[in-house]
């Protein structure tokens, strides 16, 4: 797992840090799991941008209340997916492919 830090939080935008040659592409997810008001939260952000200094710029796909510098962020190595193919058919998902319909996951191929 390639794993960095958060350096830097302003609005939407987060700047994270990774090791030496660790650097995630540009398009990639990164996940971020956080306590948000004492409950479990995982929140998406996106590689936007190489800054330099084994850092990147990425854009949450949430809003980024609980976050703080130094939490953990994994690059998952992929850019953000979401489920298709007859399954999705007649049902409700975000952005980010999670089925907010209230049926259950979505099981896919």
């Amino acid at each position: 797992m390639n794993i960095g830090k958060i350096v830097q939080i302003i609005g939407p935008v987060i700047d994270v840090e990774f090791g030496q040659g660790g650097l995630p592409g540009i398009l990639n997810a990164l996940k971020i799991k956080f306590k948000d008001e004492g409950k479990d939260a995982v929140l998406t952000a996106e590689v936007a941008q190489h800054l330099g200094d084994n850092t990147v710029r990425a854009i949450t796909l949430g809003a980024t209340t609980g976050l703080s510098k130094g939490l953990d962020v994994e690059d998952t190595g992929a850019p953000v997916m979401v489920p298709v193919g007859d399954a999705c058919l007649g049902r409700l998902v975000d952005v980010l492919g999670e089925p907010k319909d209230k049926f259950g996951p979505i099981k896919t191929e």
